[in-house]
């Protein structure tokens, strides 16, 4: 195997796991600020990538259809924690996860009523398609090494908000002690609605960012949720860097697992049976992983004790 392939495998997964940090980044602040369990997490970045592939198919821009997942979805989480979601912070956890359970199947069902049940397309725009030549000759998509960029800005920008601002000092405030805040002054309504709006936008760009390498589909969230999950267990509920590195892990792992586990059982046994075995316990490599992280740090690599 050329180590051209392994750089390649490497900027894939990469690019894997900064999109998760997207989706996982919103999840832990809204678990970690609130307490809730959002299963709807996931509907919020598929309404971000349908959002994105109908203006992008009405006007031609993808930068509008960028800016139009970030404000519908962004729209559609401060609704949904206004309308529902506030009603549930002082229930128990299976009432939530019962709630935004619901949620999955309303969003599911009326996107499929808005765009009917047939994938959309969302083109990638015309000056990032194609290869680059990296050093050392490595042609690599332009689109794919946009992302990772994007991912890593937009993570970069996250954390001047959350470290940085006194909207961060609010954020960080509420999620060690929420009465106390609340006590000073703080609207703490306002708090949770601008930090779930936040949470949508960001599972919401980054379902646009995916949307132009992936069909645009009903029910293409549920997937991208489990592996977010999977993320913020890794890094620690609450924790943004834990969350960026978990997410790295995750892409990395999935991604080079499914290309090297087949070559290395090829080592040992015919090559169907290498395949078979090699997919199947690449397929369950990002769960080791989370074993064996939660055995060595049951609150997560950067997770703050119970």
């Amino acid at each position: 195997m050329s180590l051209i392939l392994i750089i390649e495998q490497v900027l894939n997964g990469l690019q894997s796991g900064v999109m998760l940090f997207l989706m996982a980044a919103g999840l832990t602040l809204i678990f970690g600020v609130m307490g809730l369990i959002n299963l709807a997490h996931g509907s919020l970045y598929m309404v971000g990538a349908f959002a994105a592939a109908a203006v992008a198919g009405a006007t031609g821009s993808f930068v509008l259809a960028l800016i139009a997942a970030l404000v519908a979805a962004a729209a559609a989480g401060a609704i949904i924690e206004v309308a529902v979601i506030r009603r549930l912070y002082a229930s128990d956890h299976l009432d939530q996860v019962l709630a935004t359970f619901a949620l999955i199947l309303v969003f599911s069902e009326g996107t499929r009523w808005v765009f009917g049940s047939f994938p959309l397309f969302l083109e990638i725009p015309s000056y990032l398609a194609g290869p680059v030549t990296l050093p050392g000759g490595i042609a690599y998509p332009k689109y794919r090494l946009a992302l990772i960029v994007a991912g890593l800005a937009v993570g970069g920008l996250l954390w001047v908000l959350i470290e940085r601002t006194r909207m961060g000092i609010r954020i960080r405030a509420g999620e060690n002690d929420r009465e106390m805040i609340a006590a000073l002054g703080v609207d703490i309504s306002r708090l949770y609605t601008l930090v779930f709006a936040l949470g949508a936008a960001l599972a919401g760009l980054a379902g646009a960012l995916v949307g132009a390498i992936q069909s645009v589909q009903v029910g293409m969230g549920e997937p991208v949720l489990i592996l977010a999950f999977v993320v913020i267990v890794i890094g620690g509920i609450g924790s943004l860097k834990g969350a960026f590195l978990g997410a790295l892990l995750v892409g990395l792992t999935d991604t080079l697992g499914g290309i090297f586990l087949p070559e290395l059982f090829k080592l040992f046994t015919d090559p169907a049976t290498a395949q078979s075995a090699g997919a199947s316990l690449a397929s369950m490599s990002i769960y080791i992983l989370m074993s064996l992280v939660l055995i060595w740090r049951p609150t997560g690599l950067f997770g703050a004790p119970a």
